[in-house]
C-alpha cells in the first residue's frame, strides 16, 4: 500500500490553503515599506535610503519526535538557524541575528541546553548574532519531557543587490547543491514509512555499508548554505536561489521564478542518499518523495548557462558538491 504524506497527518494542500488565509488577512494592514510579503522565502521591509529588512520564522517539526527518542539534541539547534538563514539568504541578505523561542512542559536544562549549544554554534558559523529569545514552561500544554521550538532571523540587503529572480528566462540552468540528508522536513511521513506502522526499524543498529546508525543519518544537522550563497550572489552569479524544504524541488524553485515559466527538472541526474531509497523502499511513491523531500539537493542557484561552472566552482571551494540539475523553460 502506497504511504503519504496525508496518511501520516499533514496536508500540502491545507498548508497551501493557510497561506491564502494569511495573505487575506494580512491585506488589510497597508504599509507602503513592505516590499514582500507572505509566501515568499522571506519578508521584506523598506528602511529608506536604499535599504532592506529581511526577516523570516521556522521551526524544526516532528524532527524533534526522534531526536527525544534519541536523546540527541545539539544538532536541533543547527537545524532551528539553519531553517531560517537558508530562508534568509535566498533573496541576498545578509542575516543580522536570530532569536529563539521554546515551549516545554518542563524546563529541563539538560537537553535544551544542548538545542542551545546548537544554535549559538550555528549562529557563528552563518556570522550572525544570537540576540535573545523566550523560554515558555507550559505544563498541561506540553507533557514532561515534550518540547517544540521556533526560531526567527532579521538579515540586511541593498535593494539595488536584491535577488528577486524576476530576471530569470527560460534557458537559465539550475544548479543544485547537496544537502546533508533529510534536513528538516518531511519527518512526519519518516517516522510514518520507518519507525511506526509495524517497520519499526532499529534506530542503533549500524547499516550493513556505511557502519553508521539509523538515527545518526535521521538526526543529520541542516546543512548551513550561507557563506556559499552570499558568496555566489557577491560575485554577480545568481538570478534566483531556492532552499528546498517543504514542498521539494519544483514548488520551492516555482516561488522564485516568474510566472509563465517553470522549473524542468531532471530526478535521474545525481545520486541520492541512501536514506531516500530507504524511505521509498518503505512504501513511499516517487511522486509524494518529489513533493515532499529534497532527495539530496537542499538548494539550487539559477543562473545563465555560462555561470553554471563559476558557481560549480565556487561549491567545490566551499566543499559543497554541485550538480546542473535541469533548466527553465516556459
Amino acid at each position: 500500500m502506497a504511504l503519504t504524506y496525508d496518511d501520516s497527518g499533514v496536508s500540502l494542500d491545507r498548508a497551501r490553503n493557510w497561506v491564502d488565509v494569511v495573505k487575506n488577512a494580512a491585506s488589510r494592514i497597508s504599509d507602503p515599506s513592505v516590499r514582500g510579503g507572505i509566501g515568499g522565502f522571506a519578508g521584506l521591509y523598506s528602511l529608506g535610503n536604499g535599504s532592506l529588512l529581511a526577516a523570516c520564522t521556522d521551526g524544526v517539526g516532528t524532527k524533534l519526535e526522534i531526536a527525544r527518542k534519541a536523546k540527541i539534541f545539539r544538532g536541533l539547534g543547527q537545524d532551528l538557524v539553519a531553517m531560517n538563514v537558508n530562508d534568509l539568504v535566498t533573496c541576498g541578505a545578509r542575516p543580522l541575528f536570530f532569536l529563539d523561542y521554546i515551549a516545554c512542559g518542563v524546563l529541563d536544562t539538560e537537553p535544551l541546553g544542548e538545542v542551545m549549544e546548537g544554535v549559538v554554534d550555528a549562529c557563528i558559523a552563518s556570522g550572525c548574532a544570537l540576540l535573545g529569545g523566550e523560554t515558555a514552561e507550559m505544563p498541561g500544554v506540553y507533557e514532561p519531557g515534550s518540547f517544540d521550538l521556533a526560531g526567527f532571523s532579521v538579515g540586511l540587503v541593498d535593494e539595488a543587490a536584491l535577488v528577486t529572480g524576476d530576471d530569470i528566462q527560460p534557458g537559465d540552468v539550475m544548479i543544485g547543491v547537496s544537502s546533508s540528508g533529510l534536513h528538516s522536513n518531511g519527518f512526519s511521513l519518516v517516522r510514518a514509512s520507518l519507525l511506526e506502522n509495524g517497520s519499526d526499524l532499529p534506530l542503533w543498529e549500524p547499516d550493513s555499508e556505511t557502519g553508521r546508525p539509523l538515527v545518526e543519518t535521521l538526526l543529520e544537522p541542516t546543512k548551513l548554505y550561507v557563506k556559499l550563497a552570499l558568496a555566489a550572489h557577491g560575485k554577480g552569479l545568481v538570478r534566483g536561489m531556492a532552499h528546498i524544504t517543504g514542498g521539494g524541488l519544483e514548488e520551492n524553485i516555482s516561488r522564485v521564478i516568474p510566472a509563465g515559466l517553470l522549473p524542468e527538472i531532471d530526478f535521474g541526474c545525481w545520486k541520492r542518499p541512501a536514506v531516500f531509497e530507504l524511505i521509498s523502499g518503505a512504501g513511499v511513491p516517487e511522486e509524494e518523495m518529489r513533493s515532499v523531500f529534497n532527495l539530496g539537493i537542499g538548494f539550487v542557484f539559477i543562473a545563465s548557462p555560462e555561470n553554471a561552472d563559476p558557481i560549480r566552482a565556487l561549491c567545490s571551494e566551499h566543499g559543497d558538491e554541485a550538480t546542473v540539475i535541469g533548466r527553465i523553460a516556459r
